[in-house]
């Protein structure tokens, strides 16, 4: 499949609360209420959020696009990288250090699961990180949730501890992963 990667821009917001939509939910449990997710979703990941967040200096968004960077393609993927302290008290515990990366959002479309679209935006992820600063990068996956595991953990991430994920009425249990500075990818 041809894709870019590139960094998202205003005009995207539809585009990524979108796909948000469609990816959250497959990040989630199997028995996670359908109501919950709804509700996260509206709260978290619609077009004004997306707007927002490309708009906050403290966030930087890629997207995998298909096709050429300058075509209409469909987005594919989209990561985001947060530039400001944890407010989890549990998350600041296991970091490396206080200036470390949060990676908040990691989501890709199922059928392009196997297809490098994956690896090639979290290198852009990881370049991006190193080319600003060379830190830390964290991220919060859930403990059910063993593709992602597995992807992160080929990236140079490992599980440092863990923290409570409120989605609806219900407590979520997510691992804390972790990725040093200057960590080779193994896959």
């Amino acid at each position: 499949m041809d894709f870019t990667i590139r960094r998202a821009t205003a005009p995207d917001a539809d585009a990524l609360a979108q796909l948000a939509a469609t990816t959250f939910p497959l990040a989630c449990p199997p028995d996670s209420p359908a109501e919950d997710i709804a509700a996260f979703i509206a709260a978290n990941l619609g077009p004004a959020q997306f707007t927002a967040y490309l708009a906050d200096p403290t966030r930087v968004v890629f997207v995998a696009q298909a096709g050429p960077a300058n075509g209409a393609g469909r987005l594919l993927a989209y990561t985001m990288l947060v530039d400001v302290p944890p407010s989890d008290a549990d998350v600041a515990a296991v970091l490396p250090e206080p200036d470390t990366l949060e990676l908040s959002k990691f989501y890709a479309l199922p059928e392009t699961h196997g297809l490098g679209i994956g690896g090639a935006l979290m290198d852009a992820s990881i370049s991006w990180a190193a080319e600003n600063g060379d830190r830390p990068l964290w991220l919060g996956v859930n403990s059910e949730n063993q593709r992602a595991q597995k992807f992160y953990t080929k990236h140079g991430f490992s599980i440092a501890g863990s923290r409570s994920f409120q989605l609806g009425n219900r407590v979520e249990h997510d691992h804390v992963m972790v990725r040093p500075r200057g960590t080779k990818n193994t896959g």
